[in-house]
């Protein structure tokens, strides 16, 4: 009896000790089932966000060339971001000839396609490194229809209440096209709570029109005798460029037009000049003209309707820009009539055109090797 019931008893112990086993053993799998997927997710964004941040950590977002052999304190910021006349071809370049022969520290920022890190001109929405401008003592545009977030309009937004000087190349005249829901709308180039936005009111038109015949009539930039003697004009008198002339329409007279805008009948330099109304009044190209933001101080705005790559093969419209650049930050006495402009390194602009930039670029691929 006893014995009968001590191996019933053992019977019924090793029972529940083989389910109890069989359960842990079940509950294990399920674990690890239910772990499995999350782990491989965790791991998988992990190392996706560890790779994203290491091929597109902020060193290869923009380039920083540190000055050349004749440094200054003086630090530019040039902004590429047009979808068309290939401005990161012509920033980086110009930022190059400005801080090795020139002594600035420029920083180059780029259009950037987040999750390439590559550049992409016709990614409206991206440009890394704007923060720069806070401390920068001029900015260099060369945007067009921009819509940046408010973070990023914040620190232009400040740059330019604080009067400080900037630059504006070929279609920055209408830099912005701002979405409805941003807080700074009416820098669009349309705006009509800020008159022709941006480009109207800081640096004196927005978009009119192709005043020349696009890819057909190019430009002979003309020196206007009124403001011959302008040290910015110092050394300058063979501007030329493959790009047409752009209307011009409400420039206010107060604004200093440094040259006009010959149309030629062709692309070529040698080409003669149209005749008729085109070049009778000749549109301007390149002016001074102060602004000033509500609640801002006045500050000193440099416009040129030229600046596409191609345009930069004229070596006297590079130093229209570095001159330009030495006036507004107070170093005129540095202008002379044989200011260094040659490049730094080897420059072969792309020819204008929407969806014919070159693919597979960085901003990192611009940096000058040492």
């Amino acid at each position: 009896m006893n014995c009968a019931w001590l191996l019933k008893a053992g019977f019924v112990v090793c029972l529940l000790m083989f389910v109890s086993q069989g359960q842990n053993v079940r509950a294990q799998d399920d674990s690890s089932h239910d772990e499995q997927p999350h782990d491989d997710s965790s791991h998988d964004d992990s190392s996706h966000d560890e790779q994203s941040h290491d091929d597109h950590s902020h060193d290869d977002q923009w380039v920083v060339y540190g000055p050349g052999p004749d440094a200054n304190d003086k630090r530019i910021v040039l902004i590429a971001g047009d979808d068309e006349y290939r401005s990161e071809e012509c920033m980086p370049m110009l930022g190059q000839i400005l801080s090795q022969h020139h002594g600035f520290e420029c920083t180059v920022l780029f259009p950037v396609n987040p999750q390439s890190g590559e550049i992409q001109p016709d990614f409206q929405k991206n440009i890394p490194g704007i923060e720069s401008v806070a401390d920068a003592d001029l900015v260099i545009m060369g945007l067009r229809f921009r819509d940046l977030p408010d973070s990023d309009m914040e620190v232009i937004d400040e740059y330019l209440k604080a009067g400080k000087p900037v630059m504006g190349l070929r279609t920055t005249t209408h830099a912005f096209r701002m979405g409805q829901d941003s807080s700074f709308k009416h820098y669009s180039f349309n705006s009509k709570e800020w008159p022709g936005g941006f480009g109207q009111q800081v640096l004196g038109d927005t978009w009119v029109n192709h005043h020349g015949h696009h890819k057909s009539e190019s430009t002979r930039g003309i020196v206007n005798q009124e403001h011959a003697d302008h040290v910015v004009l110092k050394g300058i008198d063979d501007v030329w460029g493959d790009t047409d002339v752009y209307g011009i329409n409400k420039l206010p007279d107060e604004a200093q037009v440094l040259l006009h805008g010959q149309v030629l009948a062709g692309m070529s330099p040698d080409d003669a000049p149209v005749e008729g109304k085109k070049n009778d009044p000749m549109m301007p190209i390149a002016w001074f003209k102060d602004y000033q933001l509500p609640q801002g101080e006045k500050g000193l705005a440099f416009c040129t309707t030229m600046g596409s790559s191609t345009d930069f093969a004229s070596a006297d419209l590079r130093r229209l820009v570095v001159n330009a650049s030495y006036f507004m930050l107070g170093m005129e006495d540095k202008i002379k009539a044989d200011t260094m402009v040659d490049f730094v390194t080897e420059y072969k602009p792309t020819m204008f055109g929407f969806k014919s930039y070159t693919q597979g670029v960085k901003p990192s691929d611009f940096k000058i090797e040492k």
